[in-house]
């Protein structure tokens, strides 16, 4: 088959950098849509294999996902600080609208049995719980290098879990802003952190992924949707322990009627983005 020119892949990547940043999307799910999530981790989980070639296939999609993160930081930055409310509502519909996929996808090897669904719920009630109050338990993990690698490493599991999305995970840590503000200015001590922590993450959870979802699928897929929901839940209440979290103050009426009509255009869009992935899957 003859391999895309170096500007196609070149924009896949900057379609790709939309699930790095963008609550919801999932980077994994971008990367199946654009035929390369198979090569991908194929080449991660064997990186000493064919190491030239694959390297030289991913590079530009990697520099087409550096700039696609810059460019569309500094609108989406500007829309979180003036329309806070309306904009992660609009969030949490597509991660609902993801829902479904992930309940296709967690029995789509196994039927769902009694420890399936206790194994869910263990990981919604205590795992919500864990995230409402982390900052306040272990104190609130700062925007310095070492919390950039651990952004790096969640976003970078976004993309080895295809419908996976990190970035409510980001919020709730308090890193998704000064992540953003990071991004629009090419900060290097941003980017640099965050591209050690993915790799890091790529090269050790790879092969992991690979024999945890061969071995254990339905459990590996009940714990991302627990994970998922609780946090999609937490995105929503105001929370005191976290500084950049949703507040409700000043919210007029016609906030809360574009706040729903954005969160059901996150739904839809989410379920029109999971046909795309299963017609290209």
């Amino acid at each position: 088959m003859k391999q895309e020119n170096f500007l196609i892949r070149f924009f896949k990547g900057v379609i790709i950098a939309l699930g790095f940043i963008l609550p919801g999307v999932s980077g994994g799910v971008l990367a199946a849509i654009m035929g390369i999530y198979e090569r991908m981790l194929s080449f991660m989980a064997h990186v000493r294999d064919n190491f030239k070639r694959d390297f030289l296939y991913f590079l530009p999609i990697g520099i087409g996902g550096i700039v696609g993160i810059g460019v569309l930081s500094k609108p989406l930055d500007f829309l979180l600080q003036n329309f806070q409310v309306i904009v992660l509502w609009g969030f949490a519909g597509t991660i609902i609208g993801t829902m479904p996929t992930l309940l296709k996808e967690s029995t789509s090897r196994t039927k769902r049995d009694k420890f399936d669904i206790g194994w869910f719920l263990v990981t919604f009630i205590g795992g919500g719980f864990f995230l409402f109050f982390m900052s306040e338990i272990f104190g609130t993990i700062p925007a310095n290098f070492l919390g950039f690698v651990i952004a790096g490493i969640l976003i970078a599991l976004g993309v080895l879990v295809p419908g996976l999305s990190p970035s409510n995970l980001l919020i709730i840590l308090g890193l998704y802003s000064p992540m953003l503000k990071g991004f629009k200015s090419f900060d290097p001590m941003v980017f640099v952190p965050i591209a050690l922590g993915g790799i890091i993450s790529m090269l050790t959870f790879s092969k992991a992924m690979e024999k945890l979802i061969q071995h254990h699928h339905s459990r590996v897929y009940h714990f991302i949707l627990g994970i998922v929901l609780a946090s999609t839940v937490l995105i929503l209440i105001p929370n005191p322990y976290l500084k950049d979290g949703i507040s409700y103050a000043g919210v007029s009426g016609l906030d809360i009627v574009l706040s729903l009509i954005f969160f059901i255009l996150g739904c839809l869009l989410a379920l029109w983005m999971s046909k795309l992935e299963d017609r290209y899957k």
